[in-house]
């Protein structure tokens, strides 16, 4: 999911700021963050670090706070347990979910040379702007929501990531819609690489199973969207699918009502966030929305996390928690097994990420040479009612 257009603005300072946590009953090693860290990237004092690099502020931080949260409850709980051999803490790397700011922030986690891996980044445009930077550092990252389909393509050497890629997620999206018998169907996406990437699947494989579509895109900064919602309902489209993000889709919901556009109205996982759901109000009811994620309140083995989670953070998970959860705990793991081997660095950990078989609540993390999740993913249709989003079951089972 979620990235921004990349753009070519020089980075003039740090973004995000460093916080450590560890559990108040695990034990403390060394003095300050690196407890015996040397230039090599491996650790004599029994602490690594674990980086998290996501929007912590801004517009997208519903998102990072989703994910964060996870990293540091798994963070937490490993700790808690006492079982590790070493004390694990977190570092917290605040990209706004901007491309442009996101090499500040990856800098940010490549001075601590406790760190042995990183949670994200969150968002693809972001992804894309460091994936060079940390696969030359040979620092391993799991991201457990950047979305857009090329990722796996681009050469970084340590991405890897927990779920099913834009391509998956818009073809099962546009089959959904296809099944619908609909003859038209209208595509807008907002200009980012994770808004046109799921955006050019559905279209793709609407136009493969002989459906006709009307493409168009508006900017993601536009706060207007009354000439797009009329197009949308000229057109004599009976759905429409919007690439982008949550807020934008707020305000592209309400001029659609606005106009009286009566057809069927569905999003990518960018959209699915009490972001929308606040924003749009009464408008945003009857939007569907697919991602290629868990409802850790109604799975059944995703009860103790949700449990756990709200009771640390005094609110529910939401969109990609469990996945952050997932992606965490299997990197606590790859770190668990370089320790068994020998001395724990940024390579040996890498090592065994690339060999990491991990039962997580959402899949079984485990990944292909490319990075590309090697085991079972799935995509999920959820939509919005009374002002709730509620799941309504696997994309592929809907008619």
């Amino acid at each position: 999911m979620r990235t921004q257009s990349l753009a070519k603005i020089a980075v003039v300072g740090m973004v995000g700021v460093l916080a450590l946590t560890a559990c108040s009953n695990s034990k403390k090693s060394g003095s300050g963050l690196g407890g015996g860290a040397s230039s090599s990237g491996a650790t004599s004092g029994g602490t690594y670090t674990i980086a998290f690099e996501g929007p912590l502020s801004g517009d997208n931080q519903q998102l990072g706070i989703n994910e964060v949260n996870a990293a540091e409850l798994a963070v937490k709980q490993a700790n808690a347990k006492g079982d590790l051999g070493f004390t694990l803490k977190l570092l917290k790397a605040d990209d706004v979910g901007d491309p442009s700011k996101a090499p500040a922030a990856a800098a940010q986690v490549l001075q601590d040379n406790t760190v042995m891996g990183v949670i994200g980044p969150s968002f693809s445009g972001a992804t894309k702007a460091v994936g060079n930077t940390y696969g030359d550092a040979g620092l391993a990252v799991i991201t457990p929501s950047a979305s857009n389909g090329t990722l796996q393509t681009l050469g970084f050497k340590t991405f890897h990531r927990i779920i099913p890629n834009d391509n998956v997620e818009g073809t099962q999206g546009a089959d959904w819609l296809a099944r619908k018998g609909l003859k038209k169907v209208f595509v807008v996406d907002d200009q980012s690489d994770y808004g046109k990437g799921v955006a050019d699947a559905v279209q793709n494989e609407l136009k493969a199973k002989g459906v006709t579509v009307t493409r168009s895109s508006v900017d993601a900064k536009t706060t207007d969207y009354g000439a797009a919602a009329q197009s949308v309902k000229s057109s004599g489209a009976g759905a429409l699918f919007y690439g982008g993000y949550d807020a934008q889709a707020a305000l592209f919901a309400k001029a659609l009502k606005a106009v009286n556009y009566a057809g069927i109205t569905a999003g990518g996982n960018g959209v699915k966030s009490s972001v929308f759901t606040k924003g749009a109000g009464d408008a945003g009811n009857g939007w569907y929305f697919t991602c290629g994620c868990l409802d850790a309140t109604i799975a059944a083995n995703a009860k103790q996390f949700t449990a756990d989670y709200t009771k640390a953070y005094n609110t529910p998970p939401s969109t990609y928690s469990p996945e952050a959860f997932d992606a965490t705990n299997a990197l606590i793991q790859a770190i668990k097994d370089a320790k068994a081997k020998g001395p724990v660095t940024k390579a040996s950990v890498l090592a065994a990420v690339n060999a990491v078989d991990y039962q997580g609540i959402t899949t079984e993390v485990k990944f292909g040479a490319d990075g590309e999740p090697a085991g079972a993913t799935t995509v999920s249709l959820y939509t919005q009612k009374a002002g709730q989003i509620v799941s309504v079951g696997l994309l592929k089972d809907q008619s």
